[in-house]
């Protein structure tokens, strides 16, 4: 996952409080940081998204695969 992709996801799934919970929620699993601090230490984008997931109880099957654009098509 790139950070594109994981801000996306953020979106898709937290809409407009999703700033928020990237910039004020400790996350136990990445050490009390948030997910700001996480990115600017180079922790895996992927590992943090899940680990967000994990705090907010987002559902497993909204888990993977958001973030993603849609395939081109020609």
């Amino acid at each position: 996952m790139r950070r594109s992709e994981f801000h996306r996801a953020v979106t898709a799934e937290f809409g407009g409080r999703g700033a928020a919970l990237v910039h004020d929620l400790t996350l136990p699993q990445l050490g009390g940081r948030t997910a700001d601090q996480a990115l600017a230490d180079g922790v895996d984008p992927r590992e943090i998204w899940l680990a967000l997931c994990t705090e907010t109880d987002v559902p497993l099957a909204r888990r993977h695969g958001v973030g993603l654009l849609e395939p081109r098509r020609r």
